[in-house]
């Protein structure tokens, strides 16, 4: 469609209607009301970038252990834009993807369950392509990065084949090697750096990702474990 409020509503709508299958795409030239984690927006020029949502079914996928399918997503996302940038991609936890300190892209992935398992997952995928102006002076796109521009089709294209990949790999069992990868590529990952938590900025050291998706943190010689809203990056100018 060429304009919507937000591709993850519209798939939102499709379910309402019992019209969406598994591996529904909702693709949009451009997203009114683009929404991010914490209810933020995102900053999106029409027909530049990649906004697009995917409805899928993982009722194989226990509701504790949802954050395998966010890992799945992620490098999905991470193994196209490696394609144009071989080094400096990372994966921010929970959901953003970052070349170096700026932020490229980010997923925002609403889950249905019923009992202990996934019903359905509303998957939303926006990655900055050919925009090359911002309002977030931390966004950046393929197109800045590479000084080219990418065409659009080919990028969606090998985006959606990505997560099929990724996808069908998790439902056969490779949630733990993903999971691995997933920490090899995560954004300062083992670094000490400054982190905002309860109002105070202290050091602290990523360590790793929970099975429930909580942020591992090794601060004052604690580990201590984050949900989405507990912790904030602080990030180095």
């Amino acid at each position: 469609m060429p304009e919507c409020a937000s591709t993850n509503t519209e798939a939102h709508l499709l379910l309402n209607k019992n019209g969406a299958t598994d591996g529904c795409v909702i693709v949009a030239g451009a997203q009114t009301g683009g929404r991010g984690q914490r209810g933020n927006t995102w900053d999106v020029e029409p027909d530049k970038n990649i906004t697009l949502s995917v409805i899928l079914k993982p009722t194989f996928l226990e509701a504790q252990h949802q954050f395998s399918l966010n890992i799945a997503v992620s490098l999905a996302a991470l193994d196209l834009l490696r394609e144009y940038l071989p080094e400096g991609v990372a994966l921010k936890w929970p959901n953003d993807l970052y070349y170096r300190d700026r932020k490229a892209g980010g997923i925002l992935i609403e889950n249905a369950v019923s009992g202990r398992f996934l019903q359905h997952s509303v998957i939303g995928i926006g990655l900055n392509v050919n925009q090359v102006s911002f309002v977030h002076t931390r966004a950046t796109s393929l197109a800045l990065l590479t000084g080219e521009q990418i065409p659009l089709p080919k990028a969606i294209s090998k985006l959606l084949e990505n997560l099929e990949r990724r996808y069908l790999a998790l439902r056969t069992g490779a949630g733990e090697a993903q999971k691995r990868e997933y920490l090899q590529h995560l954004y300062r990952y083992q670094e000490w750096h400054s982190y905002e938590v309860g109002g105070q900025v202290l050091p602290g050291q990523i360590t790793g990702v929970d099975a429930t998706g909580r942020l591992a943190v090794l601060i004052e010689q604690k580990l201590q474990f984050f949900q989405f809203q507990e912790i904030k990056f602080v990030m180095e100018e």
